[in-house]
C-alpha cells in the first residue's frame, strides 16, 4: 500500500524513507467482541534506526489506523530530532562558556586566592629529620 502524499512530505522533511520502518497488521486487543478478534486492523510500525514503536488502534478501519499510526510516528520523530538538536545546542552553549575568558574581576580574585594560599603553604615548616 503506497502512502499518502501528506505522510511522504513529513517523512522526506524528516530525511527518512518509508524503506526503513517494519509494518504489520495485527489483531488488535479489548474490548470489542467477536469483530476485534476476527479482524487485523491494529497497525505496528518500528522505525529500524532508533528502535521507535507505535502501535495504533484506535478505530475500526485498517486504513484509518495505518494514516493515524504513520502520523504519530512522524511526529516522535520529529521531536527525537528536536531532542537531539537542543541536547546539541546545549552542549556548544557549555563548551563556549567553559573555553571563555575570565573577566578582570575574576582574574583578580583566583589571582588573590592564590597567593592567600601561597602564604599559607610558606607557613608550613619543613619536616624535621630526627
Amino acid at each position: 500500500m503506497a502512502l499518502s502524499p501528506v505522510i511522504q512530505s513529513k517523512l522526506a522533511a524528516l530525511g527518512v524513507v518509508a524503506a526503513d520502518f517494519d509494518e504489520k497488521f495485527i489483531r488488535g486487543s479489548g474490548s470489542g467482541g467477536q469483530k476485534i478478534n476476527k479482524t487485523s486492523s491494529t497497525v505496528w510500525l518500528r522505525h529500524r534506526a532508533t528502535g521507535i514503536e507505535v502501535r495504533c488502534q484506535r478505530e475500526r478501519s485498517q486504513t484509518v489506523n495505518r494514516e493515524l499510526a504513520w502520523m504519530e510516528m512522524c511526529a516522535k520523530l520529529a521531536e527525537r530530532q528536536r531532542a537531539l538538536a537542543a541536547q546539541r545546542q546545549d552542549e556548544r552553549q557549555k563548551d563556549l562558556r567553559r573555553h571563555r575568558q575570565k573577566s578582570r574581576g575574576q582574574k583578580a580574585r583566583m589571582i588573590e586566592a592564590k597567593k592567600h594560599r601561597a602564604g599559607i603553604k610558606a607557613r608550613r615548616g619543613r619536616a624535621s629529620e630526627y
